[in-house]
Protein backbone atom coordinates (compact mmCIF):
# COMPACT_ATOMS: atom_id res chain seq x y z
CA UNK A 1 0.00 0.00 0.00
CA UNK A 2 1.17 3.24 -0.65
CA UNK A 3 -0.08 6.58 0.74
CA UNK A 4 0.63 10.41 -0.34
CA UNK A 5 1.46 13.57 1.56
CA UNK A 6 0.13 16.92 -0.56
CA UNK A 7 2.15 20.46 0.06
CA UNK A 8 0.55 23.25 -2.27
CA UNK A 9 0.97 26.54 -3.34
CA UNK A 10 4.62 26.85 -1.63
CA UNK A 11 5.67 30.35 -2.69
CA UNK A 12 8.83 30.96 -3.92
CA UNK A 13 10.48 33.91 -4.89
CA UNK A 14 13.29 32.56 -7.83
CA UNK A 15 15.52 33.51 -10.41
CA UNK A 16 14.32 30.98 -13.33
CA UNK A 17 13.80 31.88 -16.54
CA UNK A 18 14.59 31.82 -20.42
CA UNK A 19 14.85 35.37 -20.50
CA UNK A 20 18.03 37.90 -18.89
CA UNK A 21 15.06 39.72 -17.27
CA UNK A 22 13.40 37.38 -15.46
CA UNK A 23 16.76 36.01 -14.43
CA UNK A 24 18.20 38.73 -13.37
CA UNK A 25 14.93 41.24 -11.74
CA UNK A 26 13.37 37.08 -10.70
CA UNK A 27 9.51 36.81 -10.03
CA UNK A 28 7.50 34.17 -8.16
CA UNK A 29 6.92 30.42 -8.84
CA UNK A 30 4.38 28.27 -6.60
CA UNK A 31 5.15 24.50 -6.36
CA UNK A 32 2.98 21.61 -5.34
CA UNK A 33 4.47 17.96 -4.81
CA UNK A 34 2.13 14.89 -4.02
CA UNK A 35 4.88 12.51 -1.88
CA UNK A 36 3.86 8.74 -2.39
CA UNK A 37 5.21 6.28 0.87
CA UNK A 38 3.71 3.74 2.49
CA UNK A 39 1.92 5.96 5.71
CA UNK A 40 0.98 2.74 7.55
CA UNK A 41 3.42 3.14 10.50
CA UNK A 42 3.19 6.12 11.24
CA UNK A 43 -1.23 6.15 11.30
CA UNK A 44 -0.62 3.27 13.58
CA UNK A 45 1.94 4.66 16.11
CA UNK A 46 1.17 8.40 16.59
CA UNK A 47 4.68 8.78 16.71
CA UNK A 48 6.55 12.19 14.36
CA UNK A 49 9.25 9.15 14.91
CA UNK A 50 7.57 7.29 12.28
CA UNK A 51 6.40 10.02 9.69
CA UNK A 52 7.45 12.13 7.15
CA UNK A 53 8.73 15.19 8.28
CA UNK A 54 6.94 17.55 5.44
CA UNK A 55 7.98 20.68 7.39
CA UNK A 56 12.30 19.39 6.43
CA UNK A 57 10.28 18.64 2.94
CA UNK A 58 9.07 22.00 2.40
CA UNK A 59 12.33 23.44 3.66
CA UNK A 60 14.56 22.02 1.59
CA UNK A 61 12.15 22.87 -1.54
CA UNK A 62 12.12 27.04 -0.61
CA UNK A 63 15.75 25.95 -0.56
CA UNK A 64 16.78 24.35 -3.77
CA UNK A 65 14.23 26.94 -5.55
CA UNK A 66 15.32 29.94 -4.17
CA UNK A 67 19.24 29.45 -4.08
CA UNK A 68 19.64 27.81 -7.82
CA UNK A 69 18.35 29.48 -10.76
CA UNK A 70 17.27 27.46 -14.08
CA UNK A 71 16.47 28.72 -17.31
CA UNK A 72 13.12 25.85 -17.63
CA UNK A 73 11.17 25.12 -14.96
CA UNK A 74 11.52 21.69 -16.30
CA UNK A 75 14.87 21.76 -15.00
CA UNK A 76 13.60 23.21 -12.07
CA UNK A 77 11.00 20.50 -11.54
CA UNK A 78 13.53 17.57 -12.22
CA UNK A 79 15.71 18.73 -10.10
CA UNK A 80 13.08 19.11 -6.73
CA UNK A 81 12.05 15.45 -7.77
CA UNK A 82 15.70 13.94 -7.78
CA UNK A 83 16.58 15.74 -4.46
CA UNK A 84 12.98 14.74 -2.79
CA UNK A 85 13.37 10.76 -3.99
CA UNK A 86 17.43 11.25 -3.05
CA UNK A 87 16.49 12.63 0.76
CA UNK A 88 13.70 11.67 1.75
CA UNK A 89 11.92 7.46 2.02
CA UNK A 90 10.10 7.93 -0.76
CA UNK A 91 8.65 5.76 -3.03
CA UNK A 92 7.47 8.24 -5.89
CA UNK A 93 6.89 12.30 -6.28
CA UNK A 94 5.28 13.97 -8.69
CA UNK A 95 6.05 18.25 -8.75
CA UNK A 96 4.07 21.18 -10.33
CA UNK A 97 5.70 24.08 -10.78
CA UNK A 98 4.18 26.65 -11.58
CA UNK A 99 5.14 30.04 -13.44
CA UNK A 100 2.08 32.57 -12.42
CA UNK A 101 3.40 35.25 -14.46
CA UNK A 102 5.35 34.28 -17.49
CA UNK A 103 6.38 37.18 -19.56
CA UNK A 104 3.86 35.83 -22.84
CA UNK A 105 2.45 39.29 -24.53
CA UNK A 106 -1.49 39.41 -24.02
CA UNK A 107 -1.46 36.22 -21.58
CA UNK A 108 -3.17 36.33 -18.14
CA UNK A 109 -3.13 32.81 -17.18
CA UNK A 110 -0.19 30.80 -15.69
CA UNK A 111 1.84 28.46 -17.13
CA UNK A 112 2.77 24.97 -15.15
CA UNK A 113 4.99 21.80 -15.53
CA UNK A 114 4.77 18.44 -13.88
CA UNK A 115 6.82 15.33 -13.12
CA UNK A 116 6.05 12.28 -12.04
CA UNK A 117 9.27 10.50 -11.08
CA UNK A 118 9.68 6.90 -9.16
CA UNK A 119 12.26 6.16 -6.96
CA UNK A 120 13.16 2.44 -9.21
CA UNK A 121 13.29 5.24 -12.19
CA UNK A 122 15.93 7.25 -10.61
CA UNK A 123 19.10 8.41 -12.68
CA UNK A 124 21.84 10.48 -11.30
CA UNK A 125 21.54 13.97 -10.75
CA UNK A 126 20.39 15.60 -13.22
CA UNK A 127 21.91 19.43 -12.63
CA UNK A 128 25.67 17.89 -11.88
CA UNK A 129 26.09 17.96 -16.56
CA UNK A 130 23.40 20.53 -16.70
CA UNK A 131 24.34 23.87 -18.13
CA UNK A 132 21.08 25.77 -16.87
CA UNK A 133 21.75 25.71 -13.09
CA UNK A 134 23.85 28.45 -11.40
CA UNK A 135 23.44 30.80 -8.36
Amino acid sequence: MVDCIRLTDIDVYAFHGALPAERELGQRFVIDVDLWHDLSRAAASDSMGDALDYTQVHSRIVELAGNQSFHLIEALAERISHMLLTDFPLDAVSVTVHKPNPPIRNFMGSVSVTVDRRREEMTPDPVDDAEGAER
